[in-house]
């Protein structure tokens, strides 16, 4: 019995929005994945929040907390009709935080501890708005998956294979951070984000994509030629070049912008997008599955296979 997607959304700023919220993209997202399962909040158990980028660069508390508040998934189990502990956290690790959660959940769902784990992705510029900063280079966005069991045998993820290389060279991928220093009296919404050139960058996670697939595809008996590489978008033809890294043909291998009017990268998001792309999509002749490649800092990779249920 495999762990499947029940729902998946993701959420812009409403065009009234002075400034993005993380924690209201995050819960807008949840919400609407609760809607499409006809659930209510109190039928999830666990929500984890991969966000990175958050408004006022708040850290305390958890920002899961509070997205769990927004939602409210159970706020009050002792008065519930059925009474269920609702726990939340945050769960840190940049481009590959989704597909951690996803390896989270597994452990919760399959043991029982939970029926059902939101995840959401959220990221938004500390000011506000990240088109008003042209150095930073991602989209204000969010993003949920509803995960549970699956009914049909064959379905739902296979194992999360993550990979990351240290070689000590510390401008190595990306960078974001507050330069305490110098934040003056409006640092809560500034952010520094570096990177090391694009060509070098890319290259490098380019390389450590192929090898953790082809690693993986060996492992887990998967094959390839039956299957929708679906990347985080990391940088001018990330995915051609990763297909050609993997001898792959160049339509089997995709890397999704942000949706509609999101300017800039997705971050956390990006492999919520991508599955949500594959399914309206729909998968090309003699594809039945979906690899999930999410690459971002460190250099850092992970990588798991989809089967979607019916």
């Amino acid at each position: 019995m495999g762990i499947v997607i029940t729902a998946a959304r993701t959420a812009l700023p409403l065009p009234d929005e002075t400034a993005a919220s993380s924690v209201r993209l995050a819960s807008r997202a949840a919400g609407d994945c609760l809607v499409d399962a006809g659930l209510s909040p109190d039928a999830v158990g666990v929500l984890i929040n991969t966000g990175v980028y958050r408004e006022s660069n708040t850290f305390e508390p958890a920002l899961a907390a509070l997205v769990q508040k927004e939602v409210g998934m159970n706020l009050d189990y002792l008065a519930a009709p059925m009474p269920v502990a609702g726990f939340s956290c945050d769960l840190m690790n940049g481009a590959c935080g989704v597909l951690n959660a996803v390896q989270v959940a597994q452990a919760l769902l399959v043991t029982g501890s939970t029926d059902r784990v939101l995840v959401t992705a959220a990221d938004v510029h500390p000011g506000g708005r990240a088109a008003d900063d042209p150095a930073y280079p991602y989209a204000d966005l969010g993003a949920a998956l509803l995960l549970e069991r699956g009914t049909e045998p064959g379905t739902g993820f296979g194992p999360v294979s993550l990979r990351a290389t240290d070689d000590g060279d510390s401008s190595a991928g990306t960078r974001g951070y507050l330069e305490t220093a110098g934040m003056g009296a409006e640092g809560r919404g500034r952010i520094t984000v570096e990177r090391e050139p694009e060509a070098v960058r890319v290259e490098r996670l380019v390389a450590l994509a192929a090898d953790t697939v082809s690693d993986y595809a060996r492992a887990e008996g998967l094959g390839l030629d039956r299957t929708l590489v679906v990347c985080t978008p990391v940088g001018p033809h990330f995915a051609d070049r990763l297909a050609w890294r993997l001898g792959l043909d160049p339509r089997s291998v995709w890397a999704p912008g942000a949706p509609g009017t999101a300017g800039g990268e997705p971050l956390t998001a990006a492999p919520v997008i991508g599955y949500l792309s594959a399914m309206e999509r729909g998968l090309p002749p003699g594809k039945d599955q979906l690899l999930l490649v999410a690459a971002g800092s460190g250099p850092s990779v992970a990588c798991v296979s989809y089967r979607s249920q019916g």
